[in-house]
């Protein structure tokens, strides 16, 4: 709709605030955080000073930003760093007079205003087609509720170029959705004024990536100037095939999607083992995902069975482990061989476990017990088992193609640099 015409065009900014812990934030009945305990988390000092920093930073000649709270007491505090910094912000509760209400929304379909906050006012059936900023302050584990939020600024208004969308991500270890989710990235990205279609080809990029490390931007909210710096990205190579194992990033996402302790082996490929009753494994295959199951055969002269597929054509990873999650609550018991916060993975590895991966460490750099949890150690031993081998000697060779593209590249350029020929002035007579 975006393409055609129908809808406004959308740019995106994430910012990831690491202060902010969610892990203790009390979950509701509907799946998302319960608002009390989330505003506890959300609504402090230093949050809602980065908040206004970012505005300030990225939008601030913006016409119309409304801004999505936690609760009452999140929109005050929140709109009192506002104007402590000359900003009109104004806002409006589901306890606010109607007439007040109608007024102030009034005032600001015309432009009296700059910034109107709210919370749980204005996520579905508003009409303010001017809006062209969203400054998301409040995390979500909803998918329905993101979109609601974000979608209150794509109607179409005359002189209106753009959204332009503000993701405060806060913390991503919790499962919370965020921008780059919706469009099949990592919660992890960082993302920095990028439209739709930046998303998209984004997407794209990171499936064909060796490996990406990000670093978060930095806020200075100290004294009476506040700024955003810009985000920082750099990659990785893997210089073995011990630093791959190792990389978690790939089960990042995954395992926001999900309780178990699924690994990622491959790009868009992932297991879920129990060593007693076989696997799982998700891959995609052109534009869908699939998922098999292999069993494990306790008294054959094979260890497994044949793989069985149960879903095929899936849309999303999402939809892929919802199902294979479903599946394994009956065929991958017990599940505490498989859980991702069981207390057992937390202990120390075994001498078994970290035998076997010294097979594959440099003499210099061996692992011991005690510097690497089980739950880690089978982490890897799962990579190892199910591809990781063949994905770093894969990575290999793609460096070396780009290294060699490189140094190619170089040449030429000296010598096209040696075929100039530069003549200066001819001295007269």
């Amino acid at each position: 709709m975006i393409n055609e015409g129908w809808l406004s065009k959308v740019i995106f900014t994430t910012v990831r605030l690491q202060d902010t812990d969610l892990n203790k934030v009390t979950i509701g009945r509907n799946g998302d955080f319960l608002s009390s305990s989330l505003s506890r988390a959300v609504n402090t000092y230093l949050n809602n000073q980065a908040a206004v920093a970012t505005w300030f930073e990225r939008c601030a000649n913006r016409q119309s930003t409304i801004v999505f709270c936690v609760d009452v007491n999140h929109i005050h505090d929140l709109a009192a760093a506002f104007r402590s910094r000359n900003v009109d912000a104004r806002f409006v509760t589901g306890n606010t007079p109607n007439h007040i209400r109608a007024n102030t929304i009034d005032a600001f379909k015309k432009g009296e205003f700059p910034v109107l906050l709210n919370c749980g006012v204005f996520t579905e059936g508003t009409d303010i087609p001017n809006i062209d900023c969203v400054l998301l302050a409040r995390p979500t584990k909803s998918r329905n509720l993101l979109v609601q939020m974000i979608g209150r600024g794509m109607r179409l208004s005359p002189g209106k170029e753009n959204c332009h969308v503000i993701d405060m991500v806060t913390s991503l270890k919790t499962g919370i959705t965020t921008t780059p989710t919706l469009y099949g990235l990592d919660p992890d990205e960082l993302v920095q004024s990028a439209e739709v279609k930046d998303l998209q080809d984004l997407r794209e990029i990171r499936e064909q990536e060796l490996a990406a490390r990000e670093r978060p931007a930095e806020l200075n909210v100290n004294g009476d100037t506040q700024e955003m710096r810009s985000v920082k990205v750099t990659y990785t190579d893997y210089s073995s095939i011990s630093d791959l194992i190792e990389d978690n990033l790939g089960e990042r996402h995954i395992r926001q999607l999900s309780r178990y302790s699924w690994v990622q082996v491959n790009d868009d490929d992932f297991v879920l083992s129990s060593s007693g009753r076989g696997f799982l494994r998700i891959q995609k295959q052109g534009h869908y995902f699939h998922v098999q199951y292999t069993a494990r055969l306790l008294r054959e002269a094979s260890p497994y069975a044949r793989p069985r597929k149960i879903i095929k054509n899936a849309l999303t990873l999402e939809d892929a482990v919802h199902g294979a999650d479903k599946f394994a609550e009956h065929a991958l018991t017990p599940l505490v061989l498989i859980e991702s916060h069981t207390a057992w993975r937390k202990a120390s590895a075994t001498d078994a476990q970290v035998r076997f991966l010294n097979r594959f460490r440099p003499v210099e750099n061996k692992l011991w017990p005690d510097t690497i949890t089980k739950g880690k150690a089978q982490d890897m031993i799962t990579k190892l088992k199910f591809g990781a081998r063949g994905r770093f000697e894969r990575i290999t060779l793609a460096k070396k193609r780009a290294d060699r593209e490189l140094e190619n590249g170089r040449k030429m350029q000296k010598l096209k640099a040696r075929e100039i020929v530069k003549v200066g002035p001819l001295e007269s007579d």
